[in-house]
């Protein structure tokens, strides 16, 4: 696997190895030991499927407070997303900043997103399915939110407030600055 920092350097993106021929193809997409050699040392306890109909459908920006926080290893199976993370790590040099990436069923990319980040995307084209690892159970009680669209973080999603897909959670998130708790 090819393991890229971005521009936040906590978030990687992750390219698995996929051999291809006439019958399609065959891909290790994790495998636990090239996971630890790799210098990750985050364990999953659960896989999520999320499925979007729509081109625009925006889901995050998410976060679990500790001690359930949850890093995220994300990949697309069908179609296309702009994922972004946002660094809400308050003593991070990058506190408030964001990085993304166009994660793809045809780039077959993934992106690590670590637990300390705000978390959400928007899929580009319809019918897109996305699933992730998770390295803590999904806690109602720690589940939190900051608003998709804040002009403070001014993340360009490609697409309008308009035309955005979103859960009624979604769109009545707190701003960044409003946020009752972050890391």
């Amino acid at each position: 696997m090819q393991i890229e920092a971005l521009a936040i350097p906590d978030v990687k993106l992750i390219t698995p190895r996929r051999f291809s021929d006439a019958r399609g193809f065959f891909s290790e997409t994790f495998n636990e030991s090239a996971w630890e050699k790799a210098g990750f040392a985050e364990r999953f306890v659960q896989d999520n499927h999320a499925y979007s109909v729509e081109k625009g459908v925006v889901r995050g920006l998410h976060f679990q407070l500790p001690p359930a926080a949850q890093g995220k290893l994300v990949r697309v199976t069908r179609g296309s997303i702009l994922d972004v993370a946002v660094d809400i790590r308050r003593e991070s040099p990058a506190f408030g900043r964001h990085v993304s990436a166009v994660i793809s069923a045809e780039n077959w990319c993934q992106i690590w997103v670590p637990a300390g980040f705000a978390h959400g995307y928007v899929t580009l084209e319809p019918h897109t399915e996305v699933i992730y690892k998770v390295t803590s159970l999904y806690a109602p009680g720690l589940d939190r939110g900051i608003r998709w669209n804040d002009p403070a973080l001014a993340i360009d999603w490609g697409v309008s407030e308009d035309a955005a897909i979103l859960s009624d959670k979604d769109r009545n998130q707190p701003l960044f600055n409003e946020a009752p708790a972050l890391f």
